[in-house]
């Protein structure tokens, strides 16, 4: 049973500053601005060009897009972000009723078929990861999302209606599809249609999203412990958010970046003057059509262009930062918090995972409040830092000698502690700066390329785990899990560029992207 809750947890991804530079030399020619030439001290050495002008000087013409406030974009992010409600009630619909499921299928008691209901959804969501790339430089966020509501849908209802395994699976791998699309899809179109100032805020509410999907599936998973049959219930009101997205988008404007690349200039004003007002109109125009034609006017962009520069160094830091993260552990203390609960006297694994799911909820309404305040790298590096500090305490309860009900509480206090400090940076910001780093041509490449990097790692955590601290013990491996936590604070504090407060536009020339 516990083996099965830990398949269930090991789906969870909830699931993108400036590096310590080095200033190598300062340029100027005649009438013309400064230049600053740094390099990294990391492996992407690579140099970043950065302008800078003499306080007499006229400054080139930016705009914020925030004459508007974050209220007129509020309504298109939330309908996105009823996606990523989606994928958190899919993470935990199965934490309970996976045993009534197997019992009902034929299936209880092989562990191998029970783990292969659950896991499938993680290899439908490796191919939707990929293949969502291309449907969105075609088709744009507005269609491509009602698109994919319809493996959304009708997995759920497939699988509510599943008489035999076959069905059952069928209808988890469509699941999986969807929500594959939509990590990579939500993001991309939050980054886009959010006001510069308040785009990690409402980037923010992927994560939330997230969360209350989670909630909401283990608090209405608490009656399958009595009705064997309430699962197919579950998975029937699982469908009714991806008819909600799939109406909701029909209202929902499309990306203006995205208009304006695939020439219907007017659409793309008209979105600008709703959203951000219409001060904004010409001059963000302007910028989407600079960065347009220096970046490539078509479409369709290729697969191989993220492995080439500058394309290939963000694909590497979005790469980076999720195989940072999945190892980091969250999968595993996940798991374990269930073991930790009962420990101190809470035998409800339904309430156990209900409290870590609310601990999850209350750092991401910090993380909502924090990003656009503190920046994108602080939070990262803090998060990463709580992190490591948490598994070295639940680590140093186990291996030393204390009194029992003394280890209990450091062990409840760490998990606390940890699922906090992901909730709060590693979680939201991961997704939401990836987008922010890459180039408007090949964004969905890159978001497709670091999502899939997700799946798989979080397989492969989902696979060894178990194994890896039968042989080694709990200790040991949450200390490897605060090492990892270490080395990502490390990465984010000389790799991450801070994006809080510039447009997409103003990161892309910034770091040489087009060079």
């Amino acid at each position: 049973m516990n083996s099965l809750n830990f398949v269930s947890a090991a789906i969870v991804s909830v699931h993108y500053s400036e590096p310590s530079p080095k200033l190598v030399s300062i340029s100027r020619a005649r009438d013309k601005p400064y230049t600053l030439v740094i390099r990294s001290s990391g492996h992407l050495s690579n140099k970043l060009k950065v302008s800078a002008l003499k306080s007499n000087e006229t400054k080139p013409k930016q705009f914020s897009l925030c004459q508007n406030g974050w209220l007129p974009a509020f309504p298109h992010v939330l309908v996105a972000s009823m996606s990523n409600f989606i994928f958190g009630y899919h993470i935990g619909v199965m934490n309970g009723p996976i045993v009534s499921i197997a019992r009902e299928l034929g299936f209880e008691g092989n562990s191998f078929i029970e783990g292969l209901v659950v896991s499938i959804f993680i290899a439908g969501a490796f191919i939707g990861s990929i293949s969502s790339a291309s449907l969105l430089d075609r088709l744009g966020s507005r269609l491509t999302f009602q698109i994919n509501s319809i493996p959304l849908i009708l997995g759920a209802i497939i699988s509510a209606q599943a008489h035999s395994l076959n069905e059952i699976i069928g209808g988890r791998f469509l699941v999986g599809l969807g929500i594959g699309v939509n990590t990579v899809l939500v993001p991309i179109y939050i980054s886009e249609v959010a006001p510069t100032k308040y785009r990690g805020a409402l980037g923010s509410l992927c994560q939330i999203g997230t969360c209350l999907g989670i909630i909401t599936s283990l608090f209405l998973g608490i009656p399958s412990e009595n009705d064997p049959h309430w699962w197919r219930t579950m998975l029937y009101i699982a469908s009714i958010p991806g008819i909600l997205v799939a109406l909701g988008m029909q209202f929902a404007v499309d990306s203006p970046r995205w208009l304006c690349k695939a020439g219907r200039i007017n659409d793309a004003k008209t979105v600008v003057r709703e959203l951000w007002g219409a001060s904004e109109v010409d001059s963000a125009i302007e910028e989407f059509q600079s960065v347009s034609k220096n970046d490539g006017s078509d479409l369709a962009s290729r697969w191989s262009e993220i492995l080439e520069e500058p394309h290939s160094r963000v694909a590497f830091i979005g790469g980076t930062l999720f195989v940072l993260q999945q190892f980091a552990g969250i999968n595993g203390v996940l798991y374990f918090s269930s073991l930790t609960f009962q420990k101190v006297g809470v035998e409800s694994s339904a309430l156990a995972s209900l409290f870590v799911g609310l601990t999850n909820f209350a750092g991401a309404l910090c993380a909502l409040y924090l990003i656009d305040r503190e920046g994108r790298q602080k939070l990262l590096i803090g998060s990463y830092l709580g992190m490591a500090i948490s598994m070295f305490l639940v680590a140093s309860g186990i291996i030393f000698p204390l009194d029992e009900q003394l280890g209990n509480n450091l062990s409840i206090l760490g998990t606390i502690m940890y699922i906090f400090s992901f909730a709060i940076g590693a979680g939201p910001v991961t997704g939401i700066i990836i987008p922010e780093l890459s180039s408007t041509r090949t964004r969905g490449k890159i978001m497709g390329f670091s999502f899939s990097t997700h799946w798989v790692c979080n397989f492969v955590v989902g696979l060894f785990f178990l194994e890896l601290v039968d042989k080694f013990g709990v200790a040991p491996v949450y200390a490897s899990f605060g090492a990892i936590s270490l080395l990502a604070a490390t990465f984010a504090y000389y790799f991450i560029v801070e994006t809080k407060g510039r447009s997409l536009e103003e990161i892309e020339r910034s770091l040489n992207l087009k060079a």
